[in-house]
């Protein structure tokens, strides 16, 4: 065969492989919940599409959507992604399913968060009981932007709990870690609390909570940041991820017979 031949053969092919693959910056939740598991190799099934995940806090996946690093971020901090749209960075938000927070801490639970009203009330039983330390990821991640506001909620300023605050600047994963380690109050999304295997004394608390939704989206990132970005393949995956057949994957997934996501996409 011809040698020009056999290299415009290979180039080609080259190029068909980089076609049927795209990067998105999800959050540490989705991965840390088990469900990419789930429905990559469905997504690969149907869509021959492989979905590279850059696993981040939200804070950190706006900041790769930004500057034109990934094709799509899925995250979860409603009033950061408006804002991401509305600056030119994304070309609109489609929310595909939602799940809660959850207050984790001692079983002994000597603060009474257990018995709140609500969660501003759990955090303030927190703080009220003497020397109960709480672990934050402190990494600007949708659960950490959901924590901050209730304690706003609560009318606490953080700066007052002093070296009871334990900040770990890390994922979910690092921060139950982090509060088992030291019997300590957690807030955590439910996904990750059920999917986490090293619980320790540690149970779940407290739940219930409007103010404890935790919607998740997919933003498409704008392709004239730059020539590499693959928007074709973003419009492709939310057209997969907001279909029946998500549906059925995303409400049919559970752990120890809980249910840990709701598919709610929403028109395009």
């Amino acid at each position: 065969m011809n040698r020009t031949l056999i290299i415009l053969i290979t180039v080609f092919c080259a190029q068909v492989s980089i076609a049927d693959v795209m990067r998105i910056a999800v959050t540490t939740s989705f991965e840390n919940s088990g469900l990419a598991d789930v429905l990559l190799p469905a997504i690969k099934d149907d869509l021959d599409l492989d979905v590279q995940l850059l696993v981040v806090g939200t804070g950190q996946a706006l900041r790769l959507g930004e500057a034109g690093d990934v094709d799509a971020i899925l995250v979860h901090s409603k009033a950061a992604e408006e804002a991401f749209v509305a600056a030119g960075h994304g070309t609109h938000r489609r929310e595909i399913m939602y799940n809660d927070f959850v207050v984790v801490g001692p079983k002994s639970d000597g603060a009474g968060a257990g018995a709140a009203a609500n969660a501003a009330d759990a955090l303030g039983r927190i703080v009220a009981a003497d020397r109960a330390p709480f672990v934050s990821r402190g990494d600007d991640s949708g659960t950490h932007k959901a924590e901050l506001a209730i304690w706003t909620l609560a009318g606490i300023d953080i700066a007052d709990l002093g070296l009871r605050y334990q900040s770990v600047g890390a994922g979910m994963g690092a921060a139950l870690n982090t509060a088992v380690g030291l019997n300590a109050y957690v807030f955590s999304d439910r996904a990750s609390w059920l999917n986490f295997g090293n619980k320790g004394g540690l149970v779940l608390l407290y739940q219930g909570d409007p103010a404890l939704f935790n919607q998740y989206a997919y933003l498409p990132i704008n392709p004239s940041k730059n020539s590499h970005i693959r928007n074709d393949l973003a419009i492709q995956l939310e057209g997969w991820l907001t279909s029946q057949k998500a549906s059925t994957l995303i409400d049919d997934y559970q752990i120890a017979g809980e249910k840990l996501f709701t598919f709610n996409a929403s028109s395009p």
